[in-house]
């Protein structure tokens, strides 16, 4: 039976818009982005199909266009559509930050949660900030194994004087899912702050987001 066979009170859209996105099930909000399902297939069960092969909402949301083309019904069209929902969700985060100050750590968490959620390999990110604290930019500077060697201070500097920034913020993450730092990291740390404060801009904190841990050096006593 097709949703369109389906009492209307029951039809996943439908209940969207007279309940609200958070009373429907995660097969029903993926129906709705599915729209259609395949031949003895609705777009319910073709959701829920999708969602028992990943394993989870966040395995199917890391997927690459290869692995999610693996499934009947789904393909490039489809990936291209969930990657620009979920980029418009990143930016729609970013745009709340802009308008922001970021005074505290916990504002720095969630919005950090947000930026690496779908990230499977390992990223550096600096977040430019004016003096009030606000967010003028985000940048990704450099991706892959970070090392104190492959993380180039002159490179933030420069990007730091372009967007005529106050202060900065340092992140990155460890797809491993362990938030502690290491001696590395500690060191990078101690490198970027020092080549910052050449040019009059202080690092306000690095975080380290693993997952949904994040660790604070400035909290930790290690900037």
């Amino acid at each position: 039976m097709g949703i369109c066979d389906w009492p209307e009170q029951d039809r996943p859209r439908e209940r969207l818009l007279r309940d609200g996105p958070a009373a429907l099930s995660d097969t029903e909000l993926l129906a709705i982005f599915l729209r259609v399902g395949v031949a003895g297939k609705s777009a319910v069960t073709l959701a829920g199909d999708t969602l028992a092969h990943f394993g989870s909402l966040q395995r199917l949301l890391h997927a690459d266009a290869g692995e999610f083309g693996r499934l009947h019904g789904l393909g490039p069209a489809k990936y291209a559509q969930l990657q620009a929902a979920l980029e418009l969700a990143r930016r729609a985060v970013a745009e709340q930050f802009c308008r922001e100050a970021l005074c505290s750590p916990e504002a720095v968490r969630h919005y950090l949660r947000s930026q690496f959620a779908l990230r499977t390999y390992e990223s550096f990110i600096v977040l430019f900030l004016d003096v009030k604290n606000r967010l003028i930019n985000c940048d990704e500077m450099f991706r892959g194994t970070l090392t104190h060697t492959s993380v180039y201070p002159r490179e933030v500097v420069k990007a730091a004087l372009r967007r005529n920034a106050a202060a900065v913020i340092l992140a990155h993450n460890h797809p491993s899912g362990v938030a502690e730092p290491s001696d590395a990291d500690l060191r990078l740390t101690n490198a970027l702050t020092q080549a910052l404060s050449l040019v009059d801009i202080r690092v306000l904190d690095h975080f380290v987001v693993a997952g949904s841990h994040v660790h604070s050096f400035a909290e930790n006593g290690q900037l």
